[in-house]
């Protein structure tokens, strides 16, 4: 989705002109945005039923229609689903189903998705884009993109449904903007979305090695994907040079004969010389620090969603990119987009996120932390207030109404307003209401989870060359009294970690989720250390269960309900540690 050159199919300038007339009135164009919907909808069945009688306005609107939640729209979602083809949620027809990836509660949640999703999918990707060129101009070269279509199935009232993005990536209006810049892709994408995820990735690091003088951009929908993407290259680039030098594709990597037949195309015959170029870079590396750059010296930036459970590959991420740029993609979820980056060259861990008034109608619902250092545990919830009311400093949950029969429907998201531009809120997340570890009274949020493993890892392992690459947590309720459980998984087997080293991780984790009043009432934390590879199997039980590499997060925090990863977890603990922190 990038411009050819300056002066090409798409303006950046005029792009951001228009940002700033519609954040310039953000008030008027969120009455509007919110009068549009309601005409657009106002024969389905869901607001029929709430009295609004034809009203558009926002006190008419706010009402007569509730906050909602997910649970509330599911019945209705669920008679879309099986066919039920009256005005039910949206007087537009429903197109397809979105799947949410499920990743916490094992359980992926069905939305409507239709045609006003994909405009605005366009719309902030554009409004992203025109200010990242603006700011790092990428002209006539190449972007290599590690992003993939999941698998779909038919609904039995015979809608296709699959996940948000991949429904993006199927629409016409998308196949559209690619074929606009085909020459900027490092490869055939039409053929390797199609492919499994495992030839899929090898082939796009193969294409991008092909193309290492174009590239200007590297990118991935979520920063995962692209630490995932190296962590693979660490491991395959001796075959991936091998490939090239002979001119022909791994029989073993790579067997769907389409994607054979399309990279081979690529390939055009051996070339010994790039093959070479290449192993001496890797063999230059210093434990793959600045891989980006060394393999793509044209690269600018390094693209994606990097914030929320995204933050803990950073650090990662930064390793692989050395010097280049980390810039944080837009913000949105499986419901709807919310706002673009307009400050590319800010750091990922900074990053705000500017509302569009136009894609949807927000409001904001004021939340009180009960302490300074209380930064995601907000309480005593007051009316929401419209996009242009929120205050500087202050936290909110986020409250969308779409075009895909959403209305009044509380996100989950706490966010906090980082200022302003124009009229409208830059916005930077903090963290998912409900994803709590939380027994009796305490409350830590995946912030907090964040900071204290964060904080273990820098005070006893860091010390030793050991990082965690990946973690998660569950409140253990079968134990009396209940305790917390994390998961840790090194980048060395547990059996060559010394046990006073994880003992001190384990310990301070519970220090940092002390319950001040605790007394007893629960039992002290839980360290788990899990074999290396095991959140490998947990992306491949994913994956297993229709979810796309580019749309996976690892749950940070594993609900009961979700078994199958519980018991993935349970089955590759190396080592066991309770904490002594209070004895």
């Amino acid at each position: 989705m990038l411009e050819k050159k300056q002066g090409g199919n798409f303006s950046g300038e005029n792009v951001i002109a228009e940002f700033d007339r519609l954040t310039r009135d953000a008030a008027n164009v969120q009455r509007e945005t919110l009068r549009r919907i309601l005409a657009e909808n106002g024969a389905a069945e869901y607001l029929q039923g709430l009295g609004l009688a034809g009203r558009t306005d926002p006190g008419s609107f706010r009402a007569c229609v509730p906050l909602a939640t997910h649970a509330d729209f599911e019945p209705y979602i669920n008679r879309i689903v099986d066919g039920d083809a009256t005005p039910v949620l949206t007087g537009k027809p429903v197109t397809s189903i979105s799947l949410s990836s499920g990743t916490t509660q094992g359980k992926r949640k069905y939305l409507l998705f239709n045609d006003e999703l994909v405009k605005s999918t366009m719309q902030i990707y554009r409004t992203s884009y025109a200010f990242r060129n603006r700011e790092f101009p990428v002209e006539n070269g190449k972007a290599l993109q590690f992003i993939y279509s999941s698998r779909q199935f038919t609904t039995k009232g015979g809608l296709t449904a699959t996940t948000a993005t991949t429904n993006v990536y199927r629409s016409e209006a998308f196949k559209a903007t690619m074929r606009d810049v085909q020459s900027q892709c490092c490869s055939p994408d039409e053929v390797i979305f199609g492919a499994d995820f495992a030839q899929s990735l090898y082939c796009h690091l193969l294409c991008g090695l092909l193309r290492a003088g174009e590239v200007q951009m590297v990118s991935a929908t979520f920063a995962h994907s692209v630490v995932l993407a190296f962590q693979t290259f660490e491991r395959v680039w001796e075959e991936l040079c091998a490939d090239i030098r002979r001119g022909e594709l791994s029989p073993i990597r790579v067997t769907s004969p389409a994607v054979r037949q399309a990279v081979s195309a690529l390939l055009a015959g051996p070339n010994p010389e790039l093959a070479d170029a290449v192993a001496r870079k890797c063999a230059g590396l210093s434990n793959w620090y600045g891989v980006i750059p060394a393999l793509w010296p044209n690269a600018k930036y390094v693209y994606g969603i990097m914030t929320g459970s995204m933050e803990h590959y950073v650090k990662k991420l930064r390793h692989y990119a050395g010097g280049l740029p980390l810039i944080a993609a837009e913000y949105g979820a499986s419901e709807g987009w919310i706002g673009a980056n307009v400050e590319p060259a800010v750091p990922p861990e900074c990053a705000t996120f500017t509302v569009l008034p136009d894609i949807g109608y927000f409001e904001f619902i004021p939340l009180r932390r009960s302490s300074p250092d209380d930064a995601c545990c907000c309480h005593g919830e007051a009316e929401p207030v419209g996009l242009t009311d929120v205050a500087v400093g202050e936290h909110y949950e986020v409250v969308m109404t779409t075009f895909a029969g959403l209305y009044r429907y509380r996100l989950g998201d706490v966010v906090q307003v980082a200022g302003f531009h124009n009229a409208t809120p830059k916005l930077k997340f903090v963290c998912r209401r409900n994803l709590m570890l939380s027994i009796n009274i305490d409350k830590n949020s995946e912030q907090d989870l964040q900071l204290a493993v964060d904080t273990a890892a820098a005070k006893f392992l860091a010390v030793e060359k050991l990082e965690v690459v990946d973690y998660t947590s569950h409140a253990d309720m079968s134990s009396d009294p209940a305790h917390y459980v994390i998961f840790f998984e090194l980048n060395a087997a547990a059996t060559d970690v010394a046990a006073d080293v994880l003992q001190g991780c384990c310990d301070e984790l519970d220090r940092s989720f002390a319950d001040p009043g605790r007394s007893g009432a629960i039992s002290p934390l839980e360290l788990r250390v899990l074999q290396r590879g095991t959140f490998q199997k947990v992306l491949r039980h994913y994956l297993a269960m229709g979810s796309p590499v580019s749309q996976f997060k690892s749950p940070r925090c594993v609900a009961r309900s979700n078994a199958g990863v519980l018991q993935i977890l349970a089955g590759n603990t190396a080592k066991v540690f309770f904490s002594a922190a209070y004895d």
